[in-house]
């Protein structure tokens, strides 16, 4: 019986999308862009609501008018990402190409998409904090100095945003594990469930702040995302830049982030629609991109090494 390429498809992308949930650690982001409106090509567009603040009530004239703005702003989406792969027909046929591709494919989403995916945004907001003066560089977290920096951050950006608004803290493992042998810690430590998407998780926290611990090769400020074809650049994938420093961890509000992946799909070609090989073919190509309105910078801070 020939496979529904079209069927198989919508399955790979299903269990792919929740792959993406559990291997990559910034998936939750995506669950920021419910506004966001897609205006064809390569822009999306965010509303920006402004209003003016309270005044005095007169109670012979009543209410004073107000304004309310709201705009939308353009957005231009810059990561687009893809590859394509064959799988001989002499070494899959029909009987087992299903299990074939899908260990080809889950093991491109774990190993190469959902890290990738995650450096991205990792870097970009800390290079929108780092615009917005909100950045401790150069520091290098002890067990003896990381608690009283943490603190010092939490309360710069509730001083600013208020103490009701969520917060998310994401710290490189080898930080976090300084932070589990700082002294005295286990008081401000808890485990609590983390949402993201319908994948839910139990996480530690501090100070009732989630905490997600990331891979510190997705950690950097800066990084260079092969093109697959440049000398050099054919294995593709991402590396830190030269010039990128650690990123120690990044505290911000939870609705800070908006995440979006405009086009993220799995193409499947028979062996025989397969124009240029007797082979499976297997196209993958993931649109996305990483903003944090103006409105909303206020509540991120980002805490860098030397």
């Amino acid at each position: 019986m020939a496979i529904n390429t079209l069927e198989m498809a919508k399955i790979f992308q299903q269990e792919l999308d929740k792959q993406m949930l559990t291997a990559g650690t910034s998936g939750w982001m995506e669950a920021n862009a419910s506004n966001v409106k897609y205006s064809g090509g390569d822009t999306v567009r965010m509303p920006v609501i402004s209003t003016t603040g309270l005044a005095k009530y007169d109670r012979d004239e009543g209410f004073n008018q107000g304004a309310v703005t709201l705009a939308y702003k353009d957005y231009t989406l810059t990561q687009d990402r893809g590859r394509t792969f064959h799988l001989d027909s002499m070494d899959v046929d029909e009987s087992n190409f299903i299990a074939s591709a899908g260990n080809v494919m889950g093991e491109f989403q774990r190993l190469q998409v959902a890290p990738e995916v995650d450096a991205y945004r990792y870097s970009r907001i800390a290079a929108l904090a780092k615009g917005a003066a909100h950045e401790s560089a150069a520091f290098t977290p002890t067990k003896a100095n990381i608690l009283e920096k943490l603190d010092e951050e939490i309360t710069k950006l509730q001083d600013i945003i208020g103490e009701d608004e969520p917060l998310v803290l994401i710290m490189a493992t080898p930080v976090r594990t300084i932070l589990n042998g700082a002294k005295d810690v286990t008081r401000y430590l808890d485990v609590a469930d983390f949402k993201a998407g319908a994948v839910n998780t139990k996480v530690r926290t501090y100070n009732e702040i989630p905490i997600l611990s990331v891979p510190s090769a997705r950690m950097k400020t800066a990084y260079i995302f092969a093109d697959g074809k440049t000398t050099g650049q054919e294995a593709g994938g991402f590396k830190a830049d030269t010039g990128a420093k650690a990123i120690n961890w990044i505290l911000m509000a939870r609705r800070a982030p908006i995440a979006i992946s405009k086009t993220d799909k799995v193409r499947i070609f028979e062996p025989d629609t397969n124009q240029k090989a007797d082979a499976w073919k297997l196209d993958y190509r993931k649109f996305h991109d990483l903003w944090i309105p103006s409105n909303k910078l206020a509540g991120v801070w980002v805490n860098t090494g030397a």
